[in-house]
């Protein structure tokens, strides 16, 4: 049993700053610190994040809610942002991205875990995660916000990409946003519209948000629009600044919509898989890796993350989708081409994500 509350326990965190002045200074360790900090409660660190579930609920028939609650080390954190997740399973110790749905001052918040076919951890959550369970978390980290002096705002989204875009706007309403807004939600099934309920009660409480589902795996009714993004389901609906969050390939669509008009509005953009592989053997390239001390043959087609890994190298990564930035590397010399954007940045010194990232020709990198 704990030594301490998790609320006492979020309160003792900040007298441990003299603590913390000694491991910066290299007069005591931070892991031996940790051992005697999680004694008087699991979750309590020195620096490290990690939380507590307090509570799990089904908000579809494939995604799970999950409220937690940080130790006091998570500063800083908002709605709309991503953190890591960590969670040991069969004694190996597997990590991904989550948006937040909630953030609060007193440490409490809440992401969604949808099913994914295949995923080892995201299945793993939504089978054995109790409540009581501790988990360690990265910082969060994301720019999506949300445009508060736009004339109205338009949310896109596909799949989970509801999750961040859903923490934006109850914060908005929240804060008294009054402008319209309008939410159209994709997804394949009608059993699949995540926390539909919720936002039906948004509506009701304010007369400026308007939702509506788009159905691609089954019939819809009345109320609902057909199939995939389309630029014909955005007929008459204003839209001087967009967000929109899902897949690399609903992502993309909706760019090449909005850039295809003259438009006033910002755009915010966020996808959650990787780009489609290029199509082809690509150009022959040389890839030298300074840390390693070596050179060796690669191709312009491939993401350098998994030509690094296919020579051996084990870079650090995380969500392998340009997200998490856990991958990021310094670029020494040469061109990148970002494959989510065709953007190309050239060296030397620039910081690049690997998975998302592709030799324009010679390459050096700090590995």
């Amino acid at each position: 049993m704990p030594l301490l509350s998790l609320s006492l326990a979020r309160r003792f965190g900040p007298a441990l700053w003299p603590l913390r002045a000694l491991v910066a200074g290299g007069w005591l360790q931070e892991s031996e610190l940790d051992c005697l900090l999680r004694r008087a409660h699991p979750v309590l660190r020195l620096n490290r994040v990690f939380a507590r579930v307090e509570s799990r609920r089904w908000v579809a028939d494939d995604m799970l809610a999950l409220g937690l609650r940080t130790n006091g080390n998570a500063h800083g954190w908002r709605p709309g942002q991503h953190v890591r997740l960590y969670q040991e399973l069969d004694g190996v110790r597997h990590g991904r991205s989550y948006s937040l749905l909630a953030a609060e001052v007193d440490g409490r918040i809440e992401l969604a875990v949808k099913r994914q076919p295949g995923g080892r951890l995201s299945n793993g959550l939504l089978d054995r995660l109790e409540v009581g369970h501790v988990l360690e978390l990265e910082p969060a980290q994301g720019e999506l916000a949300w445009p508060s002096d736009a004339a109205s705002v338009l949310l896109l989204a596909a799949g989970s990409g509801i999750t961040p875009l859903l923490g934006l706007l109850r914060q908005a309403l929240a804060r008294g946003f009054s402008a319209p807004v309008t939410l159209l939600h994709y997804v394949r099934r009608r059993s699949q519209r995540a926390f539909s309920e919720e936002l039906q009660a948004l509506m009701r409480r304010h007369p400026n948000l308007q939702v509506r589902w788009a159905i691609s795996g089954e019939a819809p009714l009345a109320y609902e629009l057909m199939g995939r993004f389309r630029a014909d389901h955005l007929a008459g609906w204003p839209a001087h600044s967009l967000l929109a969050c899902g897949p690399h390939g609903f992502v993309a669509g909706v760019r090449d919509w909005w850039q295809a008009l003259p438009r006033d509005g910002s755009l915010q953009l966020e996808a959650f898989t990787p780009p489609a592989p290029a199509v082809g053997i690509g150009t022959a390239v040389r890839l030298r890796f300074a840390r390693s001390h070596r050179e060796l043959p690669g191709s312009s087609a491939v993401n350098l993350l998994e030509q690094a890994e296919s020579h051996g190298l084990r870079p650090p990564h995380g969500c392998r989708q340009g997200i998490c930035a856990g991958c990021t590397c310094q670029l020494l010399a040469g061109s990148v081409r970002d494959l989510r954007t065709g953007a190309v940045t050239a060296g030397p010194g620039l910081p690049i994500r690997l998975c998302v990232s592709a030799p324009v020709g010679d390459v050096e990198l700090e590995l």
